[in-house]
């Protein structure tokens, strides 16, 4: 049975007076239900590698499977198609309508995604449960606390129940207390079944994870798996 996703001799070049190369052939394999951080220092292909497992970008080499498709060679309206079914993002600024409710803003990947009204409200309410805000979804995100913004968030990327959640820097706006608090919904997920991607430059957020993989200069400085249950 193949990998959730499945990275062989992945390569990014930025073709230019001098070629760049952001990636050298990069293999990963990442099983349904794991909880991985994913870090690496500015400019070590962090970006580019997480782009390209969110369907951002494509490689200029290389094969990139999720759920069994070949992704890799996509173009950008395939490439969309794939995000909007198959990957949650959560990102560190949010990204709220600010004029919407957290009901609407949770509803709107389903609109994208051409659902029925009344199941998109459904799917958007279910979701804000999920994240413990079932007493706030008619509220805007200026009503609302960082936290709980983060948490709308969070909710709209599951609204689509996608194979992969992809988070990017989720704690970066966040106090330390409330960064936590989001850090422990992100374990609550991960224990429902939920495969979680996490992108941080810190490492006490990478330390919520099961595996760690670290980049530099374009290649897999390390890829190591612990087990919580036994610290």
């Amino acid at each position: 049975m193949s990998a959730l996703i499945e990275l062989e001799n992945i390569s990014k070049v930025y073709r230019g007076a001098e070629d760049v190369y952001a990636l050298r052939q990069i293999d990963i394999a990442i099983e349904d239900n794991e909880y991985v951080a994913l870090m690496g220092p500015s400019g070590s292909g962090k970006s580019t590698l997480m782009n390209i497992i969110g369907c951002l970008d494509t490689p200029s080499s290389g094969t990139y499977q999720l759920a069994g498709t070949d992704v890799s060679s996509m173009n950008a309206n395939e490439l969309a198609e794939v995000r909007n079914h198959r990957i949650g993002f959560v990102f560190q600024t949010f990204n709220l309508l600010p004029r919407a409710s957290a009901l609407q803003n949770v509803e709107l990947p389903l609109v994208y995604a051409g659902m029925r009204r009344r199941q998109r409200r459904e799917r958007a309410e279910e979701a804000l449960e999920r994240v413990g805000l079932a007493d706030r979804m008619q509220h805007r995100p200026s009503q609302l606390s960082g936290g709980q913004r983060q948490r709308v968030a969070i909710a709209r990327a599951l609204a689509n129940r996608p194979s992969l959640l992809l988070a990017d820097e989720p704690t970066g706006n966040l106090d330390s207390r409330t960064g936590e608090e989001i850090m422990a919904l992100f374990n609550a997920l991960y224990a429902e079944g939920n495969t979680v991607l996490l992108v941080t430059h810190e490492p006490e957020i990478a330390e919520y994870a099961q595996r760690l993989i670290r980049i530099r200069d374009g290649l897999i400085d390390l890829d190591q798996r612990h087990d919580k249950d036994s610290t």
